[in-house]
């Protein structure tokens, strides 16, 4: 393009990692031809005004999250790029079929290992890293939740490496965020780019919410009928992700609550409205495990509600996800996840995890400490780009640090190579630049288990860098699966 948009003849540099627009030779992939000719046909003052069009929506729109720094949070609008990411059908079988193989997986390993605990009697993984997680719940093991059904809403986050395969980079079964910017970018992107939408052949996401109610309405107990009555439960307006938790509530049309809303009245869990009590069915809750209940959990948490988890116990609601499932989130049992898959469903996994070191073993933890320069360290527990070193961008002292910490701790860390993470052309200062990406979809289990056609596409970015949380400067894209 001789406008500066991004073809064969232009200046963009795929470079040495797999771009998910262009191939080395700079020839456009066949599933982006309609989003490349568009952007070539509109040229780069008029993508730079769309780009602007598309942040003013937002910030209208008050998508924001907040970045804890200190004591303090800072408020930010979430960084947005007007370049999707397109993925192609035939990428996208493959994916869904994986993570709906992992989910299940998983499902059936937390009801195992707070009940039989086959998997650990029979050495599969080692009950040490279970029973010693920090958010594995002894005090749960024998309970079974609504349905059986432990993992209602999944956010596992891929990556795709230099050869064009994808990996699972971690799952995240608690409370995982972000969906809310998927739905409100397509939103976006209908409007900025709707002519390359259209030829596309994009497929929708906009019927999540009504797949999540229906998730947590197949949960309720059996009284509830067909009208279940639903609730989020949020942390509250300083929680990082309370847009997307108010987001929700208002798609799904039911309400949004602080546990100050809720109380246990005659052993059921009732929401205080203006005609009085109205009894809960199901609570779709993004409070922590710990902060849940004072009389289970943290005796000092002014989050959740008093006596909630008697009444989860008892049968008389049903929570989203269920307590005891971080357990699956450690990143130290991530690393066995192909065992379990295979263990339970007699398979080999269809997205295969990053390799990964586990330091707790000698000489894994050996190779680390004299690899820190080359590998990635991770806390098992953290997230949003904390607990991690990068040993290939870190100075000398922060690898010596994380030594002292694996040293120190060595169930809490593991290692993986330095992926080279694919690149997306996205719109710079400088022009369009490649610029790394992972992706985030989102599964729900409930009477079936429905995977979201895309997911949050988060970008680095700052030039070369390889962290995409929002948190550390990273942004978002529009993800377009396409049709078969």
């Amino acid at each position: 393009m001789t406008d500066g948009t991004p073809d064969r003849a232009a200046t963009y540099d795929p470079g040495e990692f797999w771009d998910e627009m262009f191939l080395p030779d700079r020839r456009v992939r066949e599933s982006c031809r309609a989003l490349h000719e568009r952007m070539r046909t509109i040229g780069m003052e008029e993508l730079r005004r769309r780009q602007g069009l598309a942040e003013r929506a937002l910030l209208e729109l008050g998508i924001t999250f907040l970045v804890y720094k200190e004591e303090k949070g800072v408020e930010r609008i979430f960084p947005f790029d007007v370049i999707p990411r397109v993925v192609p059908a035939a990428d996208w079988s493959r994916v869904e079929a994986g993570l709906r193989q992992r989910v299940h997986a998983l499902s059936i390993f937390l009801t195992d290992i707070y009940g039989e605990q086959k998997i650990l009697k029979d050495g599969v993984v080692p009950a040490e890293i279970v029973l010693g997680a920090k958010n594995y719940r002894s005090e749960w093991r024998g309970f079974t939740p609504p349905k059986g059904v432990w993992t209602h809403v999944v956010g596992t986050d891929l990556v795709r490496d230099k050869d064009g395969a994808v990996y699972v980079l971690e799952d995240n079964l608690r409370t995982p965020s972000g969906v809310s910017y998927v739905l409100e970018n397509r939103q976006i992107m209908k409007h900025t780019l709707p002519e390359a939408f259209a030829k596309s052949r994009v497929r929708p996401v906009d019927d999540y919410p009504q797949k999540l109610l229906e998730t947590l309405r197949h949960i309720a107990p059996d009284r509830a009928g067909g009208d279940a009555t639903v609730v989020v439960l949020t942390p509250g307006l300083h929680n990082s992700a309370y847009f997307e938790h108010s987001f929700l509530a208002q798609q799904m049309g039911v309400q949004l609550v602080e546990g100050r809303d809720l109380a246990v009245m005659d052993g059921d869990v009732c929401m205080r409205t203006t005609r009085g009590y109205e009894r809960v069915d199901v609570v779709y809750r993004r409070v922590d495990d710990d902060f849940l209940d004072p009389d289970a959990f943290r005796a000092d948490s002014m989050l959740g509600v008093r006596g909630l988890v008697a009444a989860y116990r008892a049968g008389k609601v049903a929570l989203a996800n269920a307590i005891g499932v971080g357990v699956a989130d450690d990143k130290v049992v991530y690393a066995f996840v192909p065992e379990i898959v295979r263990y339970y469903l007699g398979e080999d996994a269809i997205l295969p995890n990053v390799p990964t070191f586990v330091c707790v073993r000698p000489q894994e933890r050996k190779y680390v400490l004299e690899n820190l320069d080359k590998l990635v360290v991770k806390a098992a527990n953290e997230s949003g780009g904390y607990g991690m070193l990068v040993g290939p961008h870190a100075t000398a002292a922060e690898r010596e640090e994380f030594a002292r910490l694996i040293e120190a701790d060595p169930r809490n860390y593991v290692a993986q190579p330095t992926l080279a993470l694919s690149r997306v052309p996205t719109l710079t200062a400088a022009g369009v630049e490649g610029r790394h990406v992972d992706l985030r979809p989102y599964v729900l289990h409930g009477k079936d288990i429905w995977v979201m056609p895309g997911g949050l596409t988060r970008v680095a970015l700052r030039p070369g860098s390889l962290v995409v949380n929002s948190s550390q400067g990273g942004g978002s894209k529009d993800t377009w699966v396409l049709r078969d």
